[in-house]
C-alpha cells in the first residue's frame, strides 16, 4: 500500500490548518504533494512529512466524497 497517492485522505500536522482532514489531489515530487482541506479550498502545495496518512481512499473528483470526507457541504466545492 502506497501511502502517497491522489486521493488518500490525511491529517494535516503542521501550518494554518493543524489537525484539519486533507485530500491528496496531486503529486509534485518525492517531497511535496498538492492538498485540498476544509479550511481552504483551493489546492495548496504541502511537504509530504506535514502530513499524518490515513488508510482511508476517495476519489478527489467526486465531490460528493470530498465534502463527505472534509466535513463541508457540497455547494462549497468548485
Amino acid at each position: 500500500m502506497a501511502l502517497i497517492e491522489v486521493g488518500r485522505v490525511c491529517v494535516k500536522k503542521l501550518g494554518r490548518d493543524a489537525g484539519k482532514r486533507a485530500v491528496i489531489t496531486k503529486l509534485v515530487n518525492a517531497n511535496f504533494v498538492s492538498v485540498v482541506t476544509s479550511v481552504r479550498l483551493k489546492e495548496r502545495r504541502c511537504n509530504v512529512r506535514h502530513l499524518e496518512f490515513l488508510s482511508e481512499k476517495i476519489d478527489p473528483n467526486n465531490k460528493e466524497q470530498l465534502s463527505r470526507v472534509l466535513e463541508i457541504e457540497t455547494a462549497k466545492i468548485k
